[in-house]
């Protein structure tokens, strides 16, 4: 495919028939998505099936339900999202009046991952949609049941030079972003969301980087062990545990170490039944290739190596693609599963004397997507929550920030640039272009124009000492 012409057609396109297109417009195209997604609901839920064995009520609460109320979110606050914002003028714009008008940003590129193929696919582009884009998008060539339903989906209610869905390799991806697009929204690895960023300034493309990171959750001496545990491990087993907000290692207080444990162990059961027999419920999904799956097991390895113990788990069958829910304790801070993003199904635990201690090492890594915090006290969550620096929090639960309709989403520094969702995820796309109309004739800015007498000093000694 000529992707320069593809983006030629869509800048035209956006030119034409998009860019100054009414709330109404918009909403309508959203609202073709929702019929669409509704009426080929089980068409999804066998794509992710078919990808990684993903089971139904999870594709219906982590792919379908998300993108369903982030258009109904969208469809209801539009009209207010893109009306022109009045701004006080001061005394020193005497005579003017201003405003932030909100302008698509033009034709945007949408990289796509694979852990959540079509929630975070259609995700943003429904917040392309809402802000008057062009989009064309790349999904991950590693879920490719669930690409190929994405292009019969965007093919039915879209004409390509407004959005287009291109599949391939990384290939596709790499020429791609050559190209001079108006805004790049890339959901990754920090590690190729580097590459996106360096690519992207060579056209000086605006970039939103949704990445990921070293989760920490801190449980403390106080906190509700049966509540957090049951919380614990349906955010870490939920999608085998390749989510962007999956746990990477909990800090628990040494003095409730052991309890915590045994809750968790219990929880499992209660959630999911006999760890013996996991290998055959159909509630667990699996890496999502023999790649991922040879990664996570050599992760597991090289920690028991280095003093990991399993206290759940532990088990695989290359043949299924099948690593066990795993749960370690008494791991090093040298282990592999704490040098990286583990995104897979293995929980490490690590005991902790003092919160300063678990300070200093969240404080020594690269800042995380999230930090959980368990607790039974509001002082103990601000202080850690003002000593570190995270892309978002949650107290008492994991995950549910991604989801909350009116918060932003996303990282900071190597976890993520820019926010998504919501207003948001409509700001990612949208220009904040600023308007200042003056009035004809006598204006206050005239009186400082040269030649610079005495009174034109005067009167700019009057403006720097009062205004």
């Amino acid at each position: 495919m000529d992707y320069a012409s593809l983006l030629s057609r869509q800048r035209a396109h956006h030119q034409a028939a998009v860019k100054g297109t009414a709330a109404r417009t918009r909403i309508g195209k959203l609202r073709s998505m929702s019929r669409w997604i509704l009426a080929h609901r089980q068409d999804i839920r066998d794509a992710l099936m078919a990808d990684f064995r993903k089971p139904e009520a999870e594709t219906d609460i982590s792919d379908i339900k998300p993108v369903l109320a982030e258009i109904d979110h969208a469809a209801e606050h539009l009209h207010n999202w893109m009306r022109d914002k009045p701004v006080p003028s001061g005394l020193l714009m005497l005579g003017t009046s201003g405003h932030v008008s909100h302008e698509p940003k033009g034709v945007a590129l949408i990289l796509a991952p694979w852990n959540f193929p079509f929630m975070l696919t259609m995700g943003p582009l429904v917040s392309a949609i809402a802000a008057g884009c062009c989009a064309v998008i790349k999904p991950s060539e590693m879920t490719p049941h669930t690409a190929a339903l994405m292009g019969k989906m965007i093919a039915e209610l879209f004409r390509p030079e407004e959005i287009a869905l291109v599949q391939g390799d990384y290939t596709v991806a790499e020429s791609l972003l050559t190209l001079p697009f108006d805004h790049i929204f890339f959901t990754g690895s920090p590690e190729v969301g580097k590459k996106v960023m360096a690519a992207a300034a060579v056209n000086l493309t605006s970039v939103t980087l949704e990445l990921g990171g070293m989760n920490p959750v801190i449980v403390d001496e106080t906190a509700d062990l049966r509540d957090a545990a049951d919380k614990l491990i349906w955010g870490k087993f939920i999608n085998c545990g390749q989510s962007c907000m999956s746990t990477n290692v909990i800090w628990a207080h040494r003095s409730i170490q052991e309890a915590l444990i045994d809750a968790l162990k219990v929880a499992f059961g209660r959630l999911y039944g006999d760890i013996e027999k996991a290998q055959t419920n159909p509630d667990l999904a699996r890496p999502v290739n023999d790649r991922h799956f040879a990664r996570l097991r050599a992760l597991l390895e090289g920690s028991l190596s280095a003093g990991a113990k399993v206290v759940l788990g532990g088990g695989s069958d290359a043949s299924e693609r099948y690593l066990a829910p795993t749960i370690l304790r008494d791991v090093p801070l040298h282990a592999p599963v704490m040098q990286e993003e583990i995104f897979g199904p293995i929980l490490p635990i690590v005991a902790y004397d003092t919160v300063e201690d678990v300070i200093a090492h969240i404080n020594a890594n690269p800042k995380p997507l999230a930090i959980n915090i368990f607790t039974q006290k509001d002082r103990n969550a601000d202080y850690i929550i003002a000593r570190t620096s995270a892309g978002t929090t949650c107290i008492n639960d994991t995950t549910l920030q991604f989801i909350h309709p009116n918060l932003p989403f996303g990282g900071v520094n190597t976890s993520g640039i820019g926010k998504a969702h919501g207003h948001y995820g409509f700001m990612a796309f949208t220009n904040e272009r600023a308007v200042v109309k003056q009035r004809t004739g006598i204006t206050s800015a005239k009186l400082l124009y040269p030649p610079y007498k005495q009174v034109v000093q005067q009167t700019i000694d009057l403006v720097t000492k009062w205004l």
